[in-house]
């Protein structure tokens, strides 16, 4: 395997932004080759406070890869919920469109839809499901490790709690007016129906370890999305919000991924 950073000016942030990078490394004749192998792609998005490097240094990721032909891109969206900020960066915009398109400048990553997926942990496994499911023309599978699956919730959390204001002044910088986050386009539940109307559907992935302070939320989540005509495998098991049970379950998510 070949592990890279990519440092590249984001026009769409008006910055310098890193991704890391891990990549299937050819054989010498296909490096002395005229044909130049695509690889599937896996986007591998951190969680609230984490940057690009976290799946790298707490999981052996890297390993896991070895022998997929899977190329993993990893990047870093500070603490926006994979979001266009009202008060902050276009992070959607850098998501679904620059991280794309700047990869695939860089590395031979294939385009097609049957070849790309996402994932992520907790506020990463938020922005998998709304990316996949908002594009489900460019996404064949995407998977949530304890995942904020319930946007509503997290936005509205106990707003007459002192300890939470600085949580909710930041979700207010990201999303604006809060009581118009339910049935929006950052609702999950809302794009997973709009999804189950249309005939492009990603297989999604879901898990979460049943002493998770996010269990209720995937439960709410999982009985929707299972109500609905989507394919999705849901598993669950002892575990916290913590590496170990992402360690162990980002290992079933790529035995998972469609061939």
């Amino acid at each position: 395997m070949i592990l890279t950073d990519l440092n590249f000016f984001s026009e769409t942030l008006g910055m310098r932004c890193t991704l890391g990078v891990i990549l299937p490394q050819r054989t010498l004749a296909e490096a002395q080759g005229k044909s130049k192998p695509q690889y599937r792609t896996l986007f591998l998005f951190h969680g609230h406070s984490d940057d690009q490097t976290a799946w790298q240094r707490w999981t052996s990721i890297e390993r896991y890869v070895e022998g997929l032909n899977l190329a993993v891109v990893m990047p870093s969206v500070h603490l926006s919920f994979y979001t266009d900020m009202v008060h902050g960066g276009k992070y959607w915009q850098f998501i679904s469109e620059e991280v794309p398109a700047i990869a695939r400048d860089v590395y031979p990553l294939s385009p097609a839809r049957a070849d790309n997926f996402v994932a992520g942990l907790s506020m990463g496994g938020y922005g998998a499901f709304k990316l996949a499911l908002t594009h489900p023309e460019r996404f064949a599978a995407a998977a949530s490790l304890s995942g904020a699956v319930d946007i509503r919730e997290v936005v509205t959390a106990h707003p007459e709690d002192p300890l939470n204001a600085s949580w909710l002044d930041g979700m207010c910088n990201i999303f604006g007016d809060l009581s118009k986050v339910p049935g929006s386009q950052h609702d999950l539940f809302t794009l997973a129906e709009k999804v189950a109307k249309g005939k492009v559907q990603p297989k999604l992935y879901q898990c979460c370890g049943t002493e998770d302070f996010l269990y209720a939320d995937n439960l709410r989540f999982r009985d929707f999305v299972q109500k609905l005509p989507l394919d999705l495998t849901y598993e669950e098991g002892p575990g916290e919000h913590e590496w170990g049970f992402w360690d162990r379950m980002i290992q079933k998510v790529l035995a998972w991924l469609p061939k």
